[in-house]
């Protein structure tokens, strides 16, 4: 199932963003492995990032979110989390 996961940046997302980069996308870095990151990045507007991830279940999304080093070291100072139906492009 696919989840969107979209964190909103704290008042010192900028600047801790910076920091905890390289931990934030190592973090990603098995799933996409597994072909499970089907989109991720930062939204351009700086407001935050919009994740879209291939996991089993909400509890899945919700672990891991909270223990993404953007949540634990504060540059994510909300995160939301939706399923998701992708209708385009068309899933494999």
């Amino acid at each position: 199932m696919k989840f969107v996961i979209i964190g909103y940046d704290g008042p010192e997302g900028e600047a801790k963003r910076k920091v905890y980069r390289s931990a934030h996308l190592s973090n990603l870095e098995s799933l996409d492995s597994q072909g499970r990151v089907v989109l991720a990045g930062p939204l351009t507007d700086k407001a935050g990032s919009l994740l879209v991830l291939e996991l089993e279940t909400q509890e899945d999304a919700e672990d891991f979110a909270r223990h993404d080093p953007y949540t634990v070291h504060g540059v994510f100072d909300r995160v939301e989390i939706h399923p998701f139906m992708q209708v385009f492009p068309k899933p494999q």
